[in-house]
Formats: structure tokens, sequence, C-alpha cells
């Protein structure tokens, strides 16, 4: 019998494959009020006001212009609004416009973030628009627009052999950045071992495309606390990593908990220790 979600999978995939078969000769210009975007727009933001942020005195978007591999595109988003309880921002948006799947990423902070900054590698599979949308505690929209010029990140096949990598799933570690004092937002990095396998990718040898398996959720903790969670796709590149911030008290401990699109559940934690 088929589940719900794998209905919903099967479906997701068929409009992936027919959208990565169709290149539409707007895909290729930059177009910022493009139709693929304005459907975006209407579906996740109706009705409401987005301000666009030229400036970057909210949100900030860090991409290439044109990318060396695109199955591995860095990318980071930094705001300028202090992590306060009365005002910060709670939520960053990354859409990439012409991937087969747009709404590739929406990541969720707290105050004890610190910071809502994120860095991380995508996939892009056609030349795009990428943006970042930051919504603010008080419910306003800011976002940052770059135009990328790559190709065939998401339907290139896999770096490692899959059998290899599904050997090594759901291993994590983290790295931490220098200590700071108490109260001080400190900078970490989340690596995740996943093959993220897209399901647009055709297996050169048996001519068959994997069946789609990725990281989709991501949430991190201090002391129990939310740091930052994250709801993803394919959109996220193989072996994801996560650079982030956290705002310390004391010795504490720093988790991770990660579900995959097949529901394989991973955890994994560090101590930390302040300066001094």
């Amino acid at each position: 019998m088929t589940t719900t979600r794998q209905r919903r999978t099967i479906l997701g995939l068929g409009a992936c494959l027919a959208f990565a078969t169709a290149a539409p000769a707007w895909a290729q210009k930059d177009n910022p009020d493009n139709e693929r975007w304005l459907s975006i727009r209407n579906s996740a933001f109706a009705g409401r006001t987005l301000i666009d942020d030229t400036t970057g005195k909210v949100v900030e978007l860090d991409v290439p212009v044109r990318a060396e591999d695109a199955a591995v595109v860095p990318i980071a988003i930094r705001t300028k609004i202090e992590q306060r309880p009365d005002l910060h921002v709670r939520k960053l948006t990354l859409v990439i416009d012409n991937n087969p799947s747009p709404m590739g990423a929406v990541f969720n902070f707290t105050p004890a973030a610190g910071r809502a900054e994120i860095e991380t590698r995508v996939r892009i599979e056609e030349y795009t628009n990428v943006r970042a949308i930051a919504e603010t505690s008080d419910g306003k929209l800011y976002m940052a627009r770059k135009f990328v010029k790559a190709s065939g990140g998401c339907s290139a096949p896999a770096g490692k052999d899959l059998a290899e990598a599904m050997s090594r799933i759901g291993k994590m570690r983290f790295k931490l950045g220098d200590p700071t004092d108490d109260g001080q937002p400190t900078q970490a990095t989340l690596m995740i071992s996943h093959p993220n396998v897209s399901g647009l990718a055709m297996d050169q040898v048996s001519r068959l495309y994997a069946q789609p398996h990725f990281v989709r959720s991501v949430e991190v903790t201090y002391d129990g606390k939310p740091i930052m969670n994250a709801e993803l796709d394919f959109t996220i590149s193989e072996n994801p990593h996560f650079r982030f911030f956290f705002v310390p008290s004391g010795n504490g401990e720093l988790k991770a908990r990660v579900i995959d699109s097949n529901d394989m559940k991973f955890e994994s934690s560090i101590q930390y220790r302040p300066r001094g």
C-alpha cells in the first residue's frame, strides 16, 4: 500500500523531473519578476509586503556570481539585527527560482542564536535568481537577491559511490569556533555525512534514477534550549554542513537532531566550555 508520504514523494519527484527537462527561455535571464518567482511569492508570502533590501540593511546574501561546481555552491545568509527577545530575525527562507524545488530551505532562529546567520552549500540546476528572505519577529519581510550562473547541480551524479556513502550515513560532528565570553555569540559548524540523493541523477551503469533520500530537518539546542532548526530538501548538497551561531552560558551541551526523508534519525552533541 502506498502511504501519503510516498504519494507526495512520487508526485513531487514527477514535478521535479518535468521541470528539469524543460528549459524555458526566461530561465537564462536575470529577470527578478519572472513567472516562477511570482508563483512562489503568491504561494508562500501571499498578501505580504516584501521589502527589497538592496543595501543589505537587514539581510545580506553571499553567493558566487558564477559557480565552479553547480552541485556544491557555497552560500551565506547574514542579518544585521541583533537577536533580542523584543526584536529578532526568526526565519530565513532560501528560494532558488529555477531549481526543481525552489523553496530549498527554511531556517528558524531564536534569540539564543545571538546572530541569525547560516552558511551552507546548495545545488543549482539552471541560471537563476537566488533569494534570501528574512522575517523579523514583528512580521516584516526583507529580501536579498543575486543572479547566479550555474547549471546541472541537481541532476549531477553523486560525488562518491552510493553504497560507500550509505555506509557512513548519519555520522555527524561539530566544529566550534574560538571560545567567547559568556553571553557573546559563538560560531559552530555541524557536518553531516549523508548522500542527500536528489532523485534526479541517472546512474550511468543501470540507467536508473535512485530514490530521493535527503536530510529534511535539523534541530540544534544548547542545554536543551532551541537555537536553530531547519526544514530542508535535496537543494542542500551532498554531506550537508551548516555554520551558525549560538550564545553560550557557562559549560553546556550543544546538540543536533537530524531526520531524513526516510525517517532515519541521528543525534550528535559536544560539550562547550567558555573562555577563561
